[in-house]
């Protein structure tokens, strides 16, 4: 556990899926990036779904950051994915590190709205491929407008990655509250928000933050410790100048403040403290998250 300011911090993997390499480092070459990564006879690297928990000292927040891919996986879809889900991690996690349960979840920041991120905010009610019902229905759900309205009418290009049962019934059945802007506040203390538009539109990233430390959870701008070179950025990347051009801000940070970076589809660390050699950023040591 990492302890910033009133919080305790966990990245908890709930999962694991592959997704095409040529498909995760866009254009960089394959002799590059295959030495960094696990890599299938069908081209598909091995990552994680991670979710980050942060608990304050007085319970007052239970925050979840992401839930992952979720449950309602079978057959086909399943395997072209080679998902693998385990519903109860987060509820395991929330019982040994605070002695909670998914009820005492008071808050769910919402990165953005692809399968792979939140998938696990719901799950089927009964029947699959029925109704669903909300995994949290005690907590607040925090998402920027900006992902939720391109959620709803995404482009071609990005179509597949959001899936209506993952969260049509969010503004019906839960507590939501929409982020706005591009420098928005974060409503607890010691969290800010940082807005990433390369990705997908409106990506919520929070930034935990005292006096002596920070960490940021960096969503789709750094799915693994392997993409932190400036160039190494996504095909699924809508805006892939704006998600460099955010990468730098983010390093910079990094570089001038110290700031550590947990990662949420990295599946050998949940979170590093950066260095630089030169210009090129590389994994200093790895956070006991």
């Amino acid at each position: 556990m990492l302890e910033i300011g009133e919080f305790g911090i966990v990245s908890v993997q709930t999962g694991t899926f592959r997704l095409d390499g040529g498909a995760m480092f866009g254009v960089v070459p394959k002799v590059l990036w295959a030495s960094h990564e696990d890599v299938d006879d069908q081209n598909r690297i091995l990552m994680a779904t991670r979710t980050l928990l942060a608990v304050s000292r007085d319970r007052k927040h239970v925050i979840l950051v992401d839930t992952g891919t979720g449950t309602k996986w079978e057959g086909k879809e399943a395997e072209r994915f080679a998902i693998t889900y385990d519903g109860d991690a987060i509820g395991r996690a929330l019982s040994s590190q605070f002695g909670l349960t998914v009820d005492d979840v008071t808050d769910i920041v919402v990165t953005h709205l692809h399968f792979d991120h939140n998938g696990g905010l719901t799950d089927w009610s009964g029947e699959p491929g029925g109704d669903t019902r909300l995994c949290y229905p005690n907590a607040r759900h925090w998402l920027h407008r900006d992902q939720w309205q391109h959620a709803h009418v995404p482009s071609l290009k990005d179509r597949a990655s959001f899936l209506e049962q993952d969260f049509d019934i969010l503004e019906s059945q839960a507590e939501m509250s929409f982020v706005e802007g591009q420098s928005p506040d974060a409503p607890w203390p010691g969290v800010r928000f940082f807005v990433s538009n390369g990705h997908t539109p409106g990506q919520l990233l929070p930034i935990f933050s005292d006096d002596t430390r920070s960490l940021m959870f960096t969503g789709d701008a750094f799915p693994t410790s392997s993409h932190l070179r400036l160039a190494w950025v996504m095909a699924y990347d809508l805006e892939p100048l704006k998600t460099i051009a955010e990468k730098q801000r983010i390093l910079r940070r990094c570089h001038d403040e110290g700031m550590a970076l947990a990662f949420p589809h990295d599946h050998r660390l949940g979170g590093a403290e950066i260095d630089f050699a030169g210009t090129k950023p590389f994994v200093a040591r790895t956070l006991a998250l």
